[in-house]
C-alpha cells in the first residue's frame, strides 16, 4: 500500500499545551488514519506527551498505525519528552497495538454512569442535610466568583495525589488564571460548568470541590470532572457531601438530562465506593499505556 504521512500543526495552541498532527492518506489522497500529539507546556508536565491515534478499520494491519506512531514518537523525542501516554478501550485493537509497539499498561480506568431517572431524591437530600460541623457548601455556574478565586485555585492541589498508578503524569500547577481559562473553555464550546465546594468556616477557605459539565442544551449525559478534598480536610465525608449536592442540582435543574458519567482509576477505591453508593453502574474499562523514551 502506497502511503503518505503529512505533518500538520494545530493552530489553536492553549496556554498550557500545543498539538501536532499527522494525516495518513493512500495513493488516491484518501485519508486512512490520523495521529495527534498533545505536548504539555505547563510547569510540572513539560516531560509528557499524549497520543491519540486512529486508523480506519478497513485499513488496519497495513502499517498505517505504525507509520503514524513512528512520526509521533520521533516528534516527542525531538521535543525532549520523557513519556508518551495513550488511552484505549480494554481489549480493543488499539489496546493490542500499543502493547505490541512497546507501550506498557500503567493505569486502568473504570467508567460508570448514573441514570438520573433512577436517582432517589429523598436519599440525596438526607445526605446533603447531614451535619458537617465546621463546613458549609457553596456552588456556582461558570467561572469561579472573584472572592473565591484564590482559594479555589489553591484547593486544586487536592488532585496532586490522586491515584495514577505507574503513569508518569507529573503535577498540574493551578493559579487563578488557569481556573478561569478552564471555565472559559467549557463556555466557549457551548457547555455549562457547575462547581460545588466545601468551605472551611473557620477561615472561609475551600477544603474540597467537585465539578460537573452539562451539555449546553441540557440533554444527553453530563460529565463529572475533578473531585478532590485537601489532605488536611479528609475523613469528614466531604467528597460524598459535595457529590450528593452536585447530583441533586443536576436532577433538579435539568429535567431532560439523561445521566451523569464518571471515570475513576481502578485503584481509587475511595472514589469508586462513593460512586457505587449513589448507584453509578459500570459501562466500560480503558487502559492508559505509556512509552518511556
Amino acid at each position: 500500500m502506497s502511503l503518505r504521512i503529512t505533518p500538520l500543526t494545530d493552530p489553536a495552541h492553549g496556554p498550557h499545551e500545543r498539538r501536532l498532527a499527522w494525516l495518513a492518506s493512500d495513493a488516491d489522497a484518501i485519508p486512512v488514519g490520523s495521529a495527534f500529539l498533545r505536548l504539555f507546556t505547563g510547569a510540572g508536565q513539560k516531560h509528557l506527551a499524549e497520543l491519540t491515534l486512529q486508523v480506519h478499520p478497513v485499513e488496519r494491519r497495513k502499517h498505517v498505525g505504525s507509520q503514524l506512531l513512528d512520526a509521533a514518537v520521533a516528534a516527542a523525542r525531538d521535543d525532549a519528552r520523557r513519556s508518551v501516554v495513550a488511552q484505549t478501550e480494554a481489549g480493543s485493537p488499539g489496546d493490542h497495538f500499543l502493547a505490541a509497539r512497546g507501550f506498557r499498561k500503567v493505569l486502568t480506568l473504570r467508567y460508570s454512569r448514573l441514570s438520573l431517572a433512577d436517582v432517589d431524591a429523598c436519599a440525596l437530600v438526607a445526605t446533603i442535610e447531614r451535619p458537617h460541623p465546621g463546613y458549609r457548601l457553596v456552588s456556582w455556574r461558570g467561572t469561579v466568583p472573584d472572592h473565591l478565586a484564590q482559594t479555589f485555585a489553591a484547593s486544586r492541589r487536592a488532585m496532586d495525589d490522586m491515584p495514577m498508578d505507574d503513569t508518569d503524569y507529573g503535577t498540574v500547577v493551578w493559579d487563578v488564571d488557569r481556573v478561569r481559562a478552564a471555565a472559559k473553555a467549557v463556555e466557549q464550546r457551548g457547555d455549562q460548568l457547575h462547581t460545588v465546594v466545601a468551605i472551611d468556616t473557620s477561615d472561609d477557605s475551600i477544603a474540597g470541590f467537585t465539578e460537573l459539565v452539562v451539555p449546553g442544551d441540557g440533554t444527553g449525559d453530563a460529565q463529572h470532572y475533578g473531585t478532590g478534598v485537601l489532605p488536611e480536610h479528609r475523613g469528614h465525608g466531604l467528597g460524598t457531601w459535595m457529590k450528593a449536592e452536585s447530583i441533586r442540582q443536576a436532577h433538579t435543574h435539568y429535567p431532560h438530562l439523561g445521566g451523569l458519567l464518571a471515570d475513576t482509576a481502578d485503584s481509587n477505591t475511595h472514589m469508586r465506593h462513593i460512586n457505587d453508593s449513589f448507584g453509578y453502574t459500570p459501562t466500560h474499562t480503558t487502559h492508559e499505556h505509556q512509552l518511556d523514551l
